[in-house]
């Protein structure tokens, strides 16, 4: 254990205090915990002594929180209901349970949310929480119990369930060429619309073609979403996955710059700390979606 044993208070301890704190007084929290007045004075004792601190201020027949407290009881209140919903769970919930996944904002939305409601059905034991991370992180320090990756295997200490190979396709509005491009040496002739984190995917595109030509620079976005929305009010040529273009390619907002594709500069994996036991919410979710990426 990180934390020193002499800083964590007993429960009891902990639980008296904040009823004190809340109904200011000692009697009614002996009333409220079914134990006698000079029980919880016995422990609200034992706590401040362990703290050297003062908490509460007796007030006539009532107690007062200090400033000291008054931080330490809001404090006090958030772990004492992650413990009672953690108990909860874990007596209740033997083989699902919570699982927290890190997500990247595209793949997200667009592949893994639509899917998301046929794992619910198959697995209502399981919830699913999800969270943003655009770039690998320290499983130690975060409670992420897996993440979505893109890229390669590279990411230290995880291992890793492939999901499947990112396709992109050259989109625009409508309005800035009608039909796709047969030459794709055309397409450097428009304005083309980059992803930081995406640097060389326009150089890549035109490599997989077998074309060796130099790309002009162009405004650059942070995500595939502001990227999209920047092609469909004609300020240039998107390169998108796929799964991500679909869509609007669908309803018309967007249409194929040129019929050719190619394979992207990586994949997508799901990830999970190597070092950590695996829990069932895990395991089902690895199972599940291992059977999504035939039809990715």
């Amino acid at each position: 254990m990180s934390v020193p044993r002499r800083y964590l208070p007993s429960i009891s301890g902990l639980i008296a205090f904040e009823a004190v704190a809340r109904l200011g007084s000692a009697t009614h929290a002996a009333a409220e915990l079914s134990l006698t007045q000079s029980a919880i004075s016995r422990q609200l004792k034992a706590l401040e002594d362990q703290l050297g601190v003062v908490l509460l201020r007796r007030e006539g027949r009532g107690f007062v929180l200090t400033q000291t407290g008054h931080e330490y009881v809001r404090e006090i209140r958030a772990i004492l209901q992650r413990l009672g919903r953690a108990t909860i769970s874990a007596r209740t919930n033997t083989e699902g349970g919570t699982l927290n996944l890190a997500i990247l904002p595209a793949f997200g939305m667009h592949w893994l949310a639509p899917r998301l409601r046929d794992f619910a059905r198959r697995h209502p034991e399981v919830t699913v929480n999800l969270s943003t991370r655009l770039a690998p992180f320290d499983f130690r320090t975060s409670t992420f119990d897996a993440a979505i990756h893109f890229g390669r295997e590279d990411w230290l200490g995880v291992r890793y369930l492939p999901l499947l190979p990112e396709i992109v396709v050259p989109v625009c509005a409508p309005s800035l060429i009608p039909t796709p491009l047969t030459d794709p040496h055309e397409i450097l002739g428009h304005d083309l619309l980059h992803l930081d984190t995406r640097p060389r995917g326009w150089v890549r595109w035109m490599r997989a073609l077998g074309l060796d030509a130099e790309v002009p620079p162009g405004m650059v976005f942070d995500q595939f979403s502001t990227m999209a929305q920047a092609a469909i009010h004609g300020l240039g040529i998107a390169l998108l996955p796929t799964f991500f273009a679909e869509p609007y390619l669908a309803d018309g907002q967007l249409v194929l710059a040129s019929q050719r594709t190619s394979e992207s500069i990586g994949s997508y994996y799901l990830v999970w700390p190597e070092d950590r036991e695996e829990r069932s919410a895990l395991t089902s979710f690895c199972s599940w979606l291992s059977t999504q990426t035939v039809n990715p």
